[in-house]
């Protein structure tokens, strides 16, 4: 578990969340860091509101997600030693049967997430992440002995993104990457919150608003405890995997929020800059 760790949170992977920077470049064009000697302090507030805000909307999907293919990953198959001839083993027709389950709940999930997103600009970058993250699955991630359910779910789940069936947003993505590689959801949601602070920091070194070194102690001392309280606050949100149904979204306790219309707001107007140098 701790290697898998190691190899998701490696900065090499081609997830392409280089070129997202989530906002923040268009919080320093609308002169959101007027004092240039307090940059550390406005790039600390744009992540911890950034980080607040994501983790209440992107967290139930992973975790919805993360349940259906874990589901999908416990299947339980009759064994053909035990079947009787009245009962004979149906491998295909369950394998089929919960296949087409996990992809009915992870399109699902999707097209939720899709409608929570307020603006196209976020969409674009989750959408490009997203598929990026199973073309890494199928690619570079899935084991060799992977069987059909999972390599399988992952796979079409991925042709029908490639089709526009579905918009294949990061969260769910994310979700379901991480619960077919075997990564407990508690596991997953912490790498995710953190992977989406380091992106900002590191979006805001090649912004020139933060050195590296005070990048990586901002990440390190005020940064943690930020991601490890969103981390343990989104172990409670959750879509239900079954039935990812419209009372669960509306519910404001488990359901998605967007808590910071400020940032919906920078991010819409992201390409509406006269120059910019990331996709979001």
């Amino acid at each position: 578990e701790t290697y898998l760790l190691l190899v998701l949170a490696d900065s090499n992977l081609p997830t392409g969340s280089f070129v997202a920077s989530s906002g923040l470049e268009s919080y320093f064009k609308h002169s959101f860091d007027v004092q240039e000697g307090k940059r550390d302090a406005a790039v600390l507030a744009f992540v911890r509101d950034s980080l607040a805000s994501y983790a209440r909307t992107a967290l139930p999907f992973v975790a919805g997600a993360h349940r259906a293919v874990e589901a999908l990953a416990n299947t339980d198959v009759p064994d053909s030693n035990t079947a009787s001839e009245s009962h004979p083993p149906t491998l295909n027709s369950l394998a089929h049967c919960d296949l087409a389950s996990t992809l009915t709940t992870l399109a699902a999930l999707d097209a939720l997430c899709e409608a929570t997103m307020l603006n196209h600009v976020s969409r674009r970058a989750s959408r490009a992440q997203g598929v990026a993250l199973l073309t890494l699955y199928a690619k570079g991630l899935a084991p060799p002995t992977d069987g059909e359910l999972l390599g399988g779910a992952l796979d079409q789940y991925k042709l029908r993104v490639r089709r526009e069936e579905a918009p294949g947003h990061l969260p769910v993505c994310w979700g379901a990457l991480t619960a077919a590689l075997g990564l407990p959801l508690a596991r997953a949601v912490h790498l995710h919150l953190f992977l989406h602070a380091r992106g900002l920091l590191s979006a805001a070194v090649r912004l020139n608003a933060l050195g590296p070194y005070a990048a990586q102690q901002l990440l390190l001392h005020s940064v943690r405890p930020l991601v490890e309280g969103e981390a343990a606050r989104g172990n409670e949100k959750h879509l239900s995997a079954a039935d990812p149904a419209l009372e669960d979204a509306l519910d404001p306790i488990t359901g998605p929020v967007n808590t910071w219309p400020l940032g919906e707001i920078l991010a819409a107007r992201h390409d509406l800059q006269h120059s910019r140098i990331f996709n979001s």
